[in-house]
Parts: structure tokens; C-alpha cells; sequence
């Protein structure tokens, strides 16, 4: 059996884009074990990924270097006897790890010029390779993939998979975490729920405005929807804000809940309308309708992974500009998206 260990990315969005990297090591070999190195947050998040047989914290928070630990837990880990290590990040310093737990095959990008600590490294054609996804599957295929010599890969919805596409992540929530979660909260599912996914860790520039969302949640709940706010601690500001404008109206369980909560809760929605941000990408992988909102970000790289997810994006001039707070200070390329308008998508779903 080949074991296989997986150092993981920091962020929710970019874990759940590598369940795809998971299911396309399972296609290429389905005896394989698939172990992941992880931050403890996302541990509820892969433990809902049936690709992972086993998770090892990562004690060292993004961007700490932490040379000792690094070698401690490298050593530690030689005992696993893994055949391969896949590095999604791409710093130097998250390819140590591998290098020090003497795994005889250590695959990634080149990164931040990993001679040495890669002895499988890949140089990353970003004009071919021009989503995120699409850059953690070629990790599962052999140094040159055929996928590549095509010019690029095709996703397939859930009923084609292993037809040589990328599949997309599929979260799997079993009907006791509802009920748990259901319990935890005293909710009632008797009205259509729609979830406001507000918030967005990496700026302001990705965030739909809470004037937006509170005139959208005030329509679907005049309308006989419900309507759940879900964020983290950091998102509670802008929850308060948007069920202010509600009136209350609004179940805000910003900051009531772990990552692992938030993910049942969202297998509960009808609709999802989020921002680019990791709960979208939670969203989608829980086939979801889900509706993105794009201002700063591009979804060309990070789309939602769902055949029937809508992208509202305005494409303006100045975007995607990528910054986290708007250079022009004005935030047109979302705050001229129209809760009208998304309320249509709603409909449209």
C-alpha cells in the first residue's frame, strides 16, 4: 500500500480545493493512504473528506518558521514510513518537514527555490496550470501529465467522475452531525434557509457591502425564507451589522461556531450567497446552490467547484486588482452589484 502524506495549505478555501487533489490520487491508485498535515482548525473539515485516512497537526502557525519544531516532528514522523510527500505551499520553509522525515519521494512546485528539499519538483506553468485547483491535481500525476500536453483539464460534475477530468470536492455531512448541530442550536428547518456568507479574512475589497446583504436578507424573509449568518469571530462586526439593518430578523451565528459547525450548518441551506472567501468553496464542495460574489478577487483562479454555482462578477476595468482594500477607494466593482440582481440568481436557482 502506498502512504502518502499531504502537507496542507492554511487557508479553508484552498483545503477544500485539495479534496480534488485527494480524489485524483484515489482514481490513480485506490489502495493508497492518504494522511494529511494540517493547521487543528481544518481537522473537522477533513474529517469530512472520506479520501483521509489520518491528520497530524501542524504546530506552527502560518508564517513561523520554527526550524527546531520542524525537524522534531519531521523526525517523528519517519516512523510512518511514507512513499510520498505532496507540498501544496509554496514557501521553503513548508518543505522541510518532508525533507526531515526522510520520505523518499518529496513532490511540489519549485516554489521559493526548493532544490533539495523537492527531489520531485515541478515548475509551475501558471499560463497552462490557471487555477489553483487545477495546480493541486497535476501533483498527482507523473512529471509530465498527459493533462498538461492537452492544454489544460476539464471538470466534470459528480456523475462522471473517474472519466479523466478533475472531480470537485464533496464534503460528506452525515444526517447525525445535522441533527447534532440542529440540536446545539434549537433550529427549525420548516422555512427555506438562506445562508449570508458576509465576511472575507483577506479584505475589505472581497466583501459585498452589509447594506447589500441586509436589503437581500429583508426581501427573502418578507418573502418567507429564514435567513442564517455564518462567519467567524472576525466576521462578527459585519453580522451585528447586517442583522441591525434587519431589524434582528436574522439567525447570526457568526462566531457561535468551530469550522466544523459552520460546515453542518451550511448542509442544512437551500442558497448560499457569499463572497469569494473559504466558505463559499465549503459551500459548493456541499453541493449547494451558491451564489459568488467577485469584486477584487478573479474567479477564473478560484471559482466556486460546482457546475451550478453562479459567478456575479461586473468584470470592471480595475478589477480583479487582487488588493485587499480598494486603491480607488470606492469598492465599485461590488457595490454596484444590486441585491435585485441577486435576488434574481436566487429565483433563477
Amino acid at each position: 500500500m502506498q502512504k502518502i502524506l499531504i502537507i496542507a495549505p492554511s487557508w479553508v478555501g484552498d483545503m477544500v480545493m485539495a479534496q480534488s487533489l485527494f480524489i485524483a490520487l484515489k482514481e490513480n491508485n485506490p489502495n493508497c493512504q492518504i494522511d494529511v498535515l494540517a493547521p487543528a482548525w481544518s481537522l473537522g473539515l477533513l474529517a469530512r473528506m472520506p479520501e483521509v485516512t489520518q491528520t497530524f497537526v501542524m504546530p506552527l502557525t502560518h508564517g513561523e518558521f520554527g526550524l527546531k519544531m520542524r525537524f522534531l516532528l519531521g523526525k517523528k514522523l519517519r516512523s510512518e514510513k511514507y512513499d510520498q510527500a505532496i507540498v501544496l505551499p509554496n514557501s521553503w520553509k513548508s518543505a522541510l518537514i518532508p525533507f526531515f522525515a526522510n520520505i523518499p519521494k518529496r513532490t511540489g512546485f519549485l516554489g521559493e527555490a526548493r532544490f533539495g528539499l523537492l527531489n520531485d519538483a515541478r515548475k509551475l506553468e501558471k499560463s497552462v496550470l490557471t487555477m489553483t485547483v487545477q495546480r493541486f491535481v497535476a501533483l498527482a500525476e507523473s512529471k509530465s501529465p498527459n493533462p498538461l500536453q492537452k492544454g489544460g483539464f476539464s471538470f466534470l460534475p459528480p456523475s462522471e467522475r473517474g472519466a479523466g477530468g478533475i472531480c470537485f470536492p464533496a464534503l460528506n455531512v452525515t444526517a447525525l452531525q445535522q441533527k447534532n448541530v440542529i440540536e446545539k442550536f434549537n433550529l427549525r428547518l420548516s422555512k427555506p434557509i438562506l445562508v449570508l456568507c458576509a465576511g472575507a479574512e483577506f479584505g475589505s475589497a472581497k466583501r459585498w457591502t452589509e447594506a447589500h446583504f441586509a436589503e437581500l436578507a429583508t426581501q427573502k424573509i418578507a418573502e418567507g425564507w429564514q435567513v442564517w449568518l455564518i462567519g467567524s469571530e472576525k466576521d462578527k462586526p459585519v453580522t451585528e451589522e447586517i442583522n441591525k439593518l434587519t431589524g434582528g430578523k436574522c439567525q447570526d451565528f457568526a462566531g457561535k461556531t468551530d469550522l466544523t459547525e459552520a460546515v453542518d450548518l451550511l448542509s442544512l441551506a437551500h442558497t448560499i450567497v457569499s463572497n469569494d472567501s473559504g466558505l463559499m468553496h465549503v459551500a459548493a464542495a456541499l453541493n449547494k446552490k451558491v451564489i459568488a460574489l467577485y469584486g477584487s478577487s478573479d474567479p477564473n483562479f478560484t471559482p466556486p467547484l460546482h457546475a451550478d454555482a453562479e459567478i456575479v462578477t461586473l468584470n470592471l476595468p480595475c478589477s480583479p486588482c487582487f488588493k485587499r482594500d480598494c486603491p480607488l477607494g470606492h469598492r465599485q466593482c461590488l457595490t454596484d452589484i444590486s441585491p435585485t440582481q441577486v435576488a434574481t440568481f436566487i429565483e433563477k436557482l
